[in-house]
């Protein structure tokens, strides 16, 4: 697909001038193996890789939010959401949602499902029909991040959930992620 893609636009992966990836939150194979994917051509190609969240690229998609604060929610498994707000990033299940602070806008493929539970809840919420991020927008974003206009990020695979593997003796790697009732 990739090479499908570089064909298509008359590029060779020699020619790039930086290669952006989305790091997650979402699909643990599916992160992985893109951030693979992308750092082994960075290398081949001898050009930077560039993180970008996938919250960072819905929200370059919405630029006019006003007051709003976005949440992007992305479907994550049994019954779980995660749940990026600015730069923190939560797995949790929908019954959890924290609470509003002011109005929010929603995005991303579980805002639906997060949007009418905030707006029973009697949230100030509005719906966005941005669902997935583009190629153009992770591109914008990665571009800001390469001219240092916004926090650098490491391009590894952005780890919500703590692992379910388990270290000899069953203990488990700590997780770091922080506890979204501190919002």
């Amino acid at each position: 697909m990739t090479q499908d893609c570089l064909r298509a636009s008359g590029l060779l992966a020699a020619n790039l001038d930086l290669i952006a990836v989305t790091v997650g939150p979402g699909s643990f194979t599916g992160i992985r193996g893109a951030v693979a994917l992308a750092l082994g051509i960075g290398i081949a190609a001898n050009v930077p890789v560039i993180a970008v969240t996938v919250g960072e690229a819905l929200a370059d998609s919405l630029p006019h939010l006003g007051r709003r604060t976005l949440w992007c929610a992305t479907t994550s498994r049994r019954g779980r959401i995660f749940l990026e707000i600015g730069e923190a990033v939560f797995s949790l299940a929908l019954t959890e949602l924290p609470p509003t602070s002011g109005p929010v806008a929603i995005a991303g493929m579980a805002a639906p499902d997060v949007a009418s539970r905030l707006a029973a809840r009697g949230s100030n919420v509005m719906l966005t029909d941005a669902r997935l991020p583009t190629g153009r927008h992770i591109a914008a974003v990665a571009e800001q991040r390469f001219l240092g206009q916004i926090r650098k990020l490491a391009a590894e695979p952005l780890y919500v959930d703590p692992p379910e593997a388990k270290l000899p003796g069953g203990k488990t790697l700590p997780n770091s992620a922080p506890d979204p009732a501190g919002l």
